[in-house]
């Protein structure tokens, strides 16, 4: 099998809410007793994840009939991929409360069930009641659409055995965030975290040179990838799936995104302290991905100091700020260049850019990187900064100690005593 095809079946859609056969079920279901259907009495459907809530009407003659049709809702929808149904109901005149539902007596009964008890059912968003306001003219009162809210960073669950998650990011590329990402990974590592790197850049993956293991591939244990080893540290990337560097990733977003959840998800990531994403440029699907579904602990933006590397960093900024990810602070890279023949220093790229930014969106700045040759020619060998203890290896260290205070302040979880694995 060649390694392509060996990724394409690695990399297959994982299982998740199929909304074609929802939609089925909720059309060809018959109300029991009756001849009448089910998709004739919604009036909302709201989506979110894995549960389902839907508001019917009904009338008090079938109020018996309420967890019996909950019960078979439920099991019909578990098969595509519904894990809570919670069923509000609307009585269109006054009844009296029904066994196993709460009720309202203010003109119309309302009817709750719920697939959870009604202790867990009260943390979900409340379902409105549009039974009240006709449907537009061009709607299909018979197939009422799928509203699926869209995730919060606060709703998604934490790794078990991840304590952080810090993305390195910028708006554009070439601006050092790569080599950036594993000497503070190091620098980290140096301080006594542990730690973990994940290549998100798909398309154009430079971890693996920059930390010497380029053209290594991990094993894969109980359909589980087993990171690879550098400095110390768990190690992946798309690039040690592809066996070389010069095989492109030619991948349209959705399939990029779900290869990504899964180096994340299906990975036997040891316990970290720290899990470093280091993330491609701009502000596309694979941003808005990891910030929806991976549980992202804080975000570390790279600049170099000229005019057009600010805009895009700041629509990175932007980006995470209405995705509630705090930014940690902000890393001027290229910010001065001393001449190795005669000691001149000169600010090629500008001056000031990372104090604008960290002024503008009253976030620290972690520090300066100089513009130097040894930084680019160790990561070319596969010997970051921090490891060769070259020129720049007291720069990356003076950002990491700073990044290691901004993380000691963030919340931590407590680890699920009771998990065995």
């Amino acid at each position: 099998m060649s390694w392509f095809s060996s990724l394409k079946a690695k990399f297959a859609p994982s299982q998740e809410v199929k909304e074609e056969e929802i939609q089925k079920v909720l059309q060809s279901y018959c109300l029991p007793n009756s001849e009448n259907l089910l998709k004739d009495r919604i009036s909302q459907v709201n989506l979110q994840g894995q549960i389902l809530q839907l508001t019917i009407n009904t009338h008090p003659s079938e109020a018996e009939q309420l967890q019996q049709i909950h019960d078979e809702l439920a099991d019909a929808l578990e098969k595509c991929g519904i894990q809570e149904l919670n069923l509000h109901v609307i009585q269109q005149k006054t009844g009296q409360a029904v066994s196993g539902c709460g009720s309202q007596q203010h003109g119309e009964a309302g009817h709750s069930c719920s697939s959870k008890p009604k202790a867990e059912a009260g943390n979900l968003p409340p379902v409105v009641d549009a039974s009240a306001k006709p449907e537009p003219v061009e709607a299909d009162p018979n197939n009422p659409p799928i509203q699926k809210a869209a995730p919060q960073q606060r709703d998604v669950p934490k790794h078990p055995r991840i304590q952080h998650v810090i993305l390195v990011s910028s708006g554009k590329g070439g601006v050092g965030k790569s080599t950036t990402t594993v000497n503070l990974a190091l620098g980290l590592q140096k301080l006594g975290l542990k730690v973990g790197v994940l290549d998100a850049d798909i398309y154009g993956p430079s971890i693996p040179t920059m930390l010497g293991n380029a053209g290594q591939t991990p094993l894969i244990e109980n359909e589980q990838f087993v990171p690879l080893e550098a400095y110390g540290m768990p190690v992946l990337s798309i690039g040690h799936l592809t066996g070389d560097n010069n095989t492109p990733v030619a991948w349209r977003g959705p399939k990029a995104t779900g290869a990504l959840m899964q180096l994340f998800n299906q990975t036997l990531w040891p316990e970290l302290d720290v899990l470093m994403i280091d993330m491609p440029p701009g502000t596309g699907d694979i941003q808005l991905t990891l910030a929806q579904r991976i549980p992202v602990s804080g975000a570390v933006i790279v600049t170099t100091p000229q005019n057009v590397a600010l805009l895009d960093a700041t629509k990175g900024i932007e980006l995470f700020n209405r995705m509630q990810i705090p930014v940690l602070g902000v890393v001027e890279n290229m910010s001065t260049h001393i001449c190795s023949n005669c000691g001149f220093e000169e600010r090629i790229f500008g001056v000031g850019g990372g104090d604008k930014i960290s002024e503008q969106y009253h976030i620290p700045l972690l520090g300066r990187l100089p513009l130097n040759a040894q930084i680019r020619e160790n990561a070319d060998k596969g010997e970051p900064s921090v490891v060769a203890m070259d020129d720049a290896h007291d720069s990356y260290m003076a950002i990491a100690e700073q990044l290691l205070k901004c993380i000691e302040k963030l919340p931590k979880t407590d680890k699920d005593q009771n998990r065995i694995f």
